[in-house]
């Protein structure tokens, strides 16, 4: 299958699986709005991951209300998970946050988080799924249950 075919079916694939508004933000570089997605004011415990290839991204110990309308993490799960990117769009300068694994656009961090780092990784839902604590063995993380003991 030539490369330009084989791009076309991953993103036929992904418009088929993908809600409107979660293809829109991951492969669109869209934005959801504030206040009206998921996760913005989700206060159980668990992990989220991408929801393009499931990868752990965010763990629910890192959220923090920071009243945008988004969720927002203080740290991702591991560093190396996300890559960051300026955006100059709409006349901003802002940082744009990509999964590594997937290449989805995820949102942008900021510099006005809470200390000890100060970042706010403000996170559109659609580019997440939640997985609750008490599902994550059986969704296949239970490795990451660990990270729940330090409380």
């Amino acid at each position: 299958m030539s490369g330009h075919k084989k791009q076309d079916s991953e993103k036929l694939s992904l418009k088929q699986r993908l809600t409107k508004m979660q293809y829109y933000v991951t492969q669109e570089n869209g934005t959801e709005p504030p206040f009206e997605n998921e996760y913005w004011d989700n206060l159980r415990e668990g992990i989220y991951v991408d929801i393009v290839t499931g990868e752990p991204l965010f763990t629910s110990l890192d959220k923090f209300p920071s009243g945008c309308g988004w969720p927002s993490f203080s740290k991702p799960l591991a560093a190396d998970r996300l890559v960051e990117k300026k955006d100059t769009s709409y006349n901003m300068q802002r940082t744009e946050v990509r999964s590594v694994s997937s290449n989805s656009h995820l949102g942008h961090v900021f510099d006005d988080g809470p200390e000890p780092g100060g970042l706010r990784y403000c996170i559109n839902s659609a580019a997440l799924r939640f997985i609750p604590k008490n599902e994550m063995e059986k969704e296949g993380y239970g490795l990451l249950l660990k990270l729940f003991d330090k409380r």
